[in-house]
């Protein structure tokens, strides 16, 4: 039986705050009954086509048996045990792949339960750092505008100031050093300059590499990952790439770090677990861990959220990493990046639309402009897809394990409605 208003959502609603919403004006939420492959179910019977993989969560599509099964046998012997002071073989094994994986020397593994945190980690490791050593002066961290790191109160004052969503916090929050990517002469010659008058202040450099995620999916080149590095080393600071958005497959390659450019500190999260349970991880080199190996307790990294290391989520993160090993989702990457860059290329000069990107399986139609974002959403789920547009950003991150038809129809509602959109008064 379906059914447009379930019981649960009508006697719950007044006792929910959504995300990202002002609830007074916003469309109601559409209820979900079940999730499969590439496909959402409604309450009402309609299927959606997910195009966003529940924010690029569940690269593998929904319910994938391998990681559900390897859930359901860790949930009968151990759901959870505390990580302080005792061990299991889930997160033990865990942080030995993704060490292998990962490259360099990024090597020790601390895991918490989501994106935020694994931020807030990093930078905490990255200021402990320098106070181990005896450096005092190393307190700040060295954002860049457009960029996005979660939502809590020390990642929202590495957000971007002006066009994240957290201005309004602006003199609230602890203040940090927001500067533009050096990706270009003036921008290079900016960056060098801040970093010849405050180097000594900057504890570590945070970037989103080749892809700035929620603050508009902005790519940059390799290069300038680059630039990063060599500035880093050059000035004694360390290099944090956030890989929340970027790592497991999205950008063409399992993550965006690789031998050209290895970070000091590296974050996971999202996909991790194959978007079926909450986890993060944030990876240190050995020169990182080294300054926190020593007698003295006080040097010891005085962190340890509750549910850190869950069995079940680092069971599935297991089996997440299985299903990259065995089967072909970097080229499956491949196909869909080639399919979405035919299909959505055809929007290039067409009114109001500024511009057109596809990195992996990320692409990207950028509007001059959305006067109305919840209708145009409401356009999406009319046309049996499930795409969320924000600011002047609409954006395709599927499960890398869509079909050719599925991703088709994505593609094909994408071009329409923005092309419906742009030549609207």
């Amino acid at each position: 039986m379906t059914t447009l208003n379930p019981e649960w959502l009508r006697d719950g609603y007044p006792h929910i705050w959504r995300p990202y919403s002002q609830m007074k004006t916003a469309l109601p939420p559409l209820p979900v009954v079940a999730t499969s492959g590439a496909r959402i179910t409604l309450a009402d019977g309609r299927e959606l086509v997910d195009g966003i993989a529940s924010w690029w969560t569940a690269c593998h599509g929904y319910n994938h048996p391998h990681i559900r099964d390897a859930v359901r046998r860790q949930l009968d012997c151990m759901p959870h045990v505390m990580f302080g002071g005792l061990a299991h073989e889930p997160a033990y094994i865990l942080a030995q792949r993704l060490a292998a994986l990962l490259p360099g020397d990024l090597s020790r593994v601390f895991f918490s339960d989501s994106g935020s945190v694994a931020v807030e980690v990093a930078m905490k490791m990255a200021i402990q750092f320098g106070l181990n050593r005896g450096d005092r002066g190393r307190t700040k961290i060295l954002a860049f505008r457009g960029g996005y790191h979660g939502d809590t109160l020390a990642t929202m004052a590495v957000c971007d100031p002006e066009e994240g969503m957290h201005a309004m916090f602006k003199g609230v929050l602890p203040e940090q050093i927001i500067a533009d990517l050096p990706v270009d002469d003036a921008s290079r010659a900016g960056f060098e300059a801040l970093l010849a008058r405050d180097a000594d202040k900057i504890a570590a450099i945070l970037v989103e590499p080749l892809v700035q995620g929620a603050g508009g999916m902005l790519f940059h080149a390799p290069e300038v990952l680059v630039t990063l590095r060599k500035a880093a080393t050059r000035h004694g600071i360390l290099l944090i790439f956030d890989e929340i958005f970027t790592g497991f497959g999205r950008t063409g390659s399992l993550f965006a770090c690789g031998d050209a450019v290895v970070p000091d500190i590296v974050t996971l999260s999202k996909a991790l677990t194959g978007g079926t349970m909450a986890l993060a991880a944030t990876v240190a080199s050995s020169k990182v861990f080294d300054a926190f190996w020593d007698e003295a307790p006080g040097h010891a990294l005085m962190h340890g959220p509750t549910f850190m290391a869950n069995p079940l989520a680092c069971a599935a993160a297991n089996a997440s990493l299985y299903l990259f090993e065995t089967e072909p989702r970097l080229a499956q990457v491949a196909a869909i990046s080639q399919t979405m860059r035919s299909g959505l290329d055809v929007l290039r000069g067409r009114p109001g639309i500024k511009d057109v990107r596809v990195l992996g399986a990320i692409g990207v139609v950028e509007m001059d402009r959305i006067d109305d974002l919840e209708a145009l959403r409401a356009r999406f789920v009319a046309a049996g897809v499930w795409v969320r547009p924000f600011r002047t950003i609409i954006y395709l991150t599927p499960a890398l394990t869509i079909s050719g038809e599925e991703l088709g129809l994505l593609v094909a509602a994408v071009v329409t409605i923005a092309t419906q959109a742009g030549a609207s008064p």
